[in-house]
């Protein structure tokens, strides 16, 4: 009988939109997260680990486990950006310290097995740097095969980057590593072409102080207040935890945002790209093939897709082309309102 559960490994930099992502999928009926595995991006790989194993038990799902894999990038000295997540990774939140521990496996050995022991049941779900992917795929060449997807948050391509005027943030920490998992792909049948959400369709996601208090409210948890002419740094006082965690980390991310005249939002990009893992968002594609430039000063990290085929090389990416954001935060509060009764 086929397994009816959506078995998913992630990789993560969490990161508050991955803190976001990953509350949504621990609330998703039918997704298994089998596993965690970590990475530089956000914070440090150890931060990294320890939001995860302090995310997993508020929700009570401890015993996943949680593994680190590359501390540095492959080729460039690692840079965080703590001004967009906070010291800790997660905004203003503050969880207790994780019981649970980290793994004592490397984050390749942890893909390697799962992919093995479950060939075409895993969909990969990658939400910061590619380090640990490109290493997984150094290891094991088949592993667009094992896999019976992959879904990566990451590029900008009709659209201005976030990091530079033309690179994305999670490419532009590691942009050989991006390099090599998309060279990796190329010519492989299309239904194991990776997903890509990027800026172009993960920036229409914009979470804003309503649906914030739309959580709460669903949850039975009163409303939640999140207000711009508050002064930054103000907590939640909601005696739900989840919805308060929720709350701290998304003000901090929309003080980021606002400090940017973006506006009092914050960009929910590896929500989306969860969504699409499970299959619960909508979504419209296009094939391209993806390269990324690791040379130019000037465009340093950028992704390039050709849809047109004038480079005469096969497609390696799925391009996420539009989206619906109505109808991602509509699940949105549905799954973490049910999440915050449940545990909060």
């Amino acid at each position: 009988m086929a397994d009816p559960r959506r078995r998913l490994l992630l990789d993560v930099d969490t990161g508050i939109d991955d803190a976001v992502a990953l509350l949504y999928l621990l609330a998703t009926p039918g997704a298994s997260v089998e596993a965690i595995t970590c990475t530089a991006g956000n914070v440090g790989a150890r931060q990294v680990a320890v939001n995860n194993l302090a995310l997993l038990e508020l929700c009570g799902h401890a015993g996943v486990e949680v593994a680190i894999g590359s501390e540095v990038p492959l080729e460039i000295p690692l840079v965080t950006t703590e001004e967009t997540h906070g010291d800790q990774g997660i905004g203003y939140a503050v969880l207790p310290p994780p019981r649970g521990h980290i793994s004592g496996r490397h984050a390749v050995d942890v893909w390697l097995e799962a992919v093995r022991d479950h060939p075409g049941q895993i969909t990969a779900v990658v939400t910061g740097p590619l380090t640990n992917l490109a290493l997984a795929l150094r290891a094991e060449p088949d592993l667009p095969m094992l896999l019976k997807g992959l879904v990566i948050m990451g590029g900008a391509f009709n659209h201005p980057g976030n990091t530079t005027p033309v690179a994305e943030w999670n490419t532009h920490v590691d942009p050989h590593a991006a390099k090599e998992v998309y060279a990796a792909y190329e010519g492989l049948p299309v239904e194991k072409l990776p997903i890509v959400c990027a800026l172009e369709t993960t920036e229409r996601i914009e979470c804003t102080p309503a649906h914030v208090n739309a959580v709460s409210r669903a949850a039975g948890a009163g409303p939640e207040r999140l207000d711009p002419d508050e002064a930054e740094g103000t907590r939640s006082t909601s005696g739900n935890a989840v919805v308060a965690c929720l709350s701290d980390a998304l003000r901090f991310y929309m003080e980021f945002h606002r400090l940017y005249d973006q506006g009092y939002i914050a960009h929910l990009h590896d929500l989306f790209a969860a969504m699409v893992a499970t299959g619960e968002a909508g979504f419209e594609e296009r094939f391209a093939t993806v390269d990324v430039e690791t040379e130019s000063p000037l465009t340093f990290g950028q992704t390039v897709a050709d849809f047109s085929g004038m480079w005469k090389r096969a497609p390696n990416a799925r391009i996420v082309t539009a989206n619906d954001p109505a109808a991602v935060f509509d699940l949105m509060v549905r799954r973490l309102s049910d999440l915050a009764r449940m545990h909060g």
